[in-house]
């Protein structure tokens, strides 16, 4: 697993062992952030199931000035720790169930990435916790990587579906009234 572009570009960052990680695939990560790429600079992100960090950094490395990253796993935090510091980066840590981090978190976001487990079906919490706290700014994205078939959930938007083989990104936006 390694940063694909911007200022750490060619990072390679620790990764999990076994089977029951899921990492997003440097093809997934690259082709999401060609698509993003005209949201990232300034752009403050929140890495929900933060896992190694790779997503959060990809974004710092492509222009984003902050990434708060959040997990409930030990495991998970530790090599997360262990990347930021490979890439000199400071930025808030979190060791949180998502609901708690969704109403524990402050102040808007351009992006959230949420990565999680693939056996379960967090997306409506997601986004309802999203729209309740606020969180969200305007024209801002909610990004679902996903394996099953997902749909617009009240008060959003699907704005974009990508399909990678059996991984499927979805990105949410909010209607607004």
């Amino acid at each position: 697993m390694r940063v694909i572009a911007g200022k750490y570009r060619g990072k390679i960052l620790s990764a999990f062992r076994g089977y029951d990680i899921r990492p997003t695939s440097d093809r997934v990560k690259e082709s999401l952030f060609q698509i993003l790429s005209a949201r990232l600079p300034g752009a403050r992100i929140l890495d929900l199931f933060a896992g190694s960090g790779a997503l959060g950094i990809e974004a710092l490395s492509r222009g984003a000035d902050e990434a708060v990253f959040n997990d409930s796993s030990r495991e998970s935090l530790a090599v997360l720790k262990k990347n930021l510091l490979s890439v000199k980066e400071e930025q808030k840590v979190l060791m949180l169930d998502f609901r708690a981090c969704l109403k524990a978190v402050t102040g808007e976001f351009d992006l959230i990435f949420a990565d999680p487990p693939y056996k379960e079906n967090y997306t409506q919490e997601i986004l309802s916790l999203t729209a309740e706290e606020g969180l969200l700014r305007e024209g801002g994205l909610v990004i679902v990587e996903s394996e099953r078939e997902e749909t617009a959930h009240a008060g959003w938007e699907i704005a974009d579906v990508r399909n990678y083989g059996r991984t499927k990104i979805y990105m949410f936006e909010r209607i607004r009234p």
